[in-house]
C-alpha cells in the first residue's frame, strides 16, 4: 500500500544501537522477572517457563480454532488477545480504550503486529512475529474530526493484509473494531466474524509452560498477601491495605490488578465493593479478592477473609467462613474432566437462597485474565447457563460469597485449580483461616 511502512522484525530493530538493545535485552519482557525473584522461585522448587515454546503454543492454538471454525485469520485489539498472539505488550490498559495497538493472525501463523507511533521495537524479543507496523489510530482523541478518514486508511491497508495472507471475499474473525471497519470489510466482500470466541476457545487449554508460569504468579501474589497479613493493624484504612496488594505485585514483575474490591466490617455484605477510606477496626472482617494479572502476564484469582487484630473469630464470623471454606472445597472436588458445565451448575453445594446473599458465580475460567467458561447459579440457568466439557489443562477458580441476607458481615473466599486426568490440582495454597 503506498506511503505505509511494512517491515520485517529485522528491519524494525536496525535503527540506532538504542533500539536494538530497547528491543531485546533492554525490554522488560526479555529482562524478565529478574533474577533474584526467579533464584526464589526455583529455591522454593519452581521451575520457569519456556517462553519461546509459550508463545509458539499459543500461535498454533489460534491457528486451530481458526481452522475448525472456518477462518482464514482473526484481527484482534483487546490487549490481552494481542499479548496472547504475540507475547507483546505496550501501554496495555492505555491501549483498552485508544485503538492504537492491533495484530492479525493468519490460519497459516502469519503474525502481524501494528504499534503506537515510533514503539515498533517493543516486538523485537517475540520469535512469533512476523512484520511489524506503524498503527493508524482512529479514535476520536487520537485523529479528532479526521477519525473516519483514519478509519478507512485502516481498513484499506487491513483488507489488502486479509486479500494477500487469507485471500479476496474470505472469512475472517474479529475480536473488536471501529463501525467503519466492519463496513468497509463488508464492502469489500469480507464476511467477519466473532473473534472473541475463537480468542476464549485458544486460551481455555493451558500448556505446561503456561501453568509454570501461572505457579511463579502464584507464588508471587500469596508473598504479597503474607506481607499484608503481618502488616494488617486496626486503624489502617481499606485502601492502605489494598495498596499493598499492588506494591507486591508491581515488584514481583507482576503488571496491573484488575479490580479494587476490599472491603472491611458492615462494607462486607453485601459484597462487591471497592475500597474506601474507611478505617479498620478491631474485630473485623477483612475481605478481598486479588483479581491481579501477575509476572508472566498471568492472572492469580483467589480471594481471602481475615479477622483484623487480635481478637478470635465471634461464632457468627467462623460459622460464615466455615460454609464458605466447605463451598469452596467441596465443589473444586467436581473439577474432574468430562464433566459438564451443566453438572457443575446443579452439582455443586450451595446455601439457601433465601437465607444468604452469594457470589454470581460458582465457577470461572482463568488465565491472563478471567476467561471462558463461567458457570452460574443454578437459578439462573434458564437465563445464563451453557453447557460445555470439562478438559484438562483448564484452569477455574471456585468461589464463594457467604453473607445473611438480613445482615452482619460477609465471607468471601476463592481458589484456583488446574483441571488434570487424576482431577483438580490447587495452584494456590495460601491458608485458609480466618486468622
Amino acid at each position: 500500500m503506498p506511503g505505509r511502512v511494512r517491515r520485517s522484525v529485522q528491519q524494525a530493530l536496525d535503527g540506532t544501537p538504542e533500539v536494538a538493545h530497547a528491543a531485546g535485552e533492554g525490554h522488560h519482557l526479555a529482562i524478565g522477572p529478574g533474577d533474584a525473584l526467579t533464584s526464589q522461585w526455583i529455591a522454593d522448587g519452581l521451575e520457569l517457563p519456556d517462553l519461546p515454546a509459550m508463545r509458539r503454543y499459543r500461535v498454533e492454538r489460534i491457528q486451530e480454532q481458526l481452522r475448525e471454525l472456518d477462518y482464514g485469520g482473526i484481527v484482534l485489539f483487546d490487549p490481552l488477545n494481542v499479548r496472547y498472539a504475540t507475547d507483546s505488550t505496550n501501554m496495555q490498559l492505555w491501549v483498552m480504550h485508544n485503538g492504537a495497538r492491533h495484530a492479525f493472525v493468519s490460519a497459516a501463523g502469519h503474525v502481524i503486529i501494528w504499534d503506537y507511533v515510533n514503539t515498533e521495537f517493543l516486538s523485537g524479543h517475540s520469535e512469533v512475529v512476523d512484520e511489524i507496523r506503524p498503527a493508524i489510530g482512529s479514535t476520536f482523541f487520537l485523529a479528532g474530526r479526521r477519525w473516519e478518514e483514519q478509519a478507512k486508511r485502516w481498513s484499506a491497508e487491513m483488507i489488502e493484509v486479509i486479500e494477500e495472507h487469507c485471500g479476496a471475499g474470505a472469512r475472517i474473525a474479529m475480536d473488536q473494531c471501529h463501525r467503519t471497519g466492519y463496513l468497509e470489510m463488508a464492502k469489500a466482500g469480507i464476511e467477519v466474524g466473532e473473534g472473541t470466541e475463537v480468542m476464549e476457545l485458544a486460551r481455555t487449554i493451558k500448556s505446561d509452560d503456561e501453568i509454570k508460569a501461572m505457579r511463579c504468579a502464584a507464588h508471587a501474589c500469596q508473598t504479597t498477601m503474607a506481607e499484608m497479613r503481618e502488616a494488617l493493624r486496626p486503624g489502617m484504612t481499606e485502601r492502605e491495605v489494598w495498596a499493598m496488594l499492588h506494591a507486591g505485585n508491581i515488584a514481583r514483575a507482576g503488571e496491573w490488578i484488575e479490580t479494587q474490591i476490599l472491603a472491611s466490617g458492615p462494607r462486607t455484605n453485601p459484597w462487591m465493593q471497592e475500597a474506601s477510606a474507611r478505617v479498620i477496626e478491631e474485630g473485623d472482617i477483612l475481605a478481598y479478592d486479588t483479581d491481579l494479572v501477575g509476572a508472566y502476564g498471568m492472572m492469580i484469582d483467589i480471594s481471602r477473609s481475615w479477622v483484623v487484630g487480635d481478637r478470635k473469630p465471634t461464632a457468627h464470623q467462623q460459622t460464615l467462613f466455615d460454609m464458605a471454606k466447605d463451598m469452596i472445597q467441596g465443589n473444586a472436588e467436581l473439577l474432574t474432566p468430562g464433566r459438564t458445565f451443566r453438572e457443575l451448575t446443579f452439582d455443586a453445594s450451595m446455601t439457601s437462597r433465601d437465607e444468604y446473599r452469594h457470589y454470581s458465580v460458582i465457577y470461572h475460567g482463568v488465565g491472563q485474565c478471567d476467561e471462558y467458561p463461567s458457570i452460574y447459579m443454578p437459578w439462573t440457568w434458564d437465563e445464563w447457563g451453557h453447557d460445555g466439557v470439562l478438559e484438562p489443562g483448564m484452569v477455574l477458580t471456585s468461589e464463594s460469597f457467604i453473607g445473611r441476607r438480613d445482615g452482619g458481615e460477609g465471607i468471601k473466599l476463592e481458589d484456583q485449580y488446574l483441571v488434570t486426568e487424576n482431577g483438580p490440582e490447587l495452584l494456590t495454597d495460601f491458608p485458609l483461616s480466618l486468622i
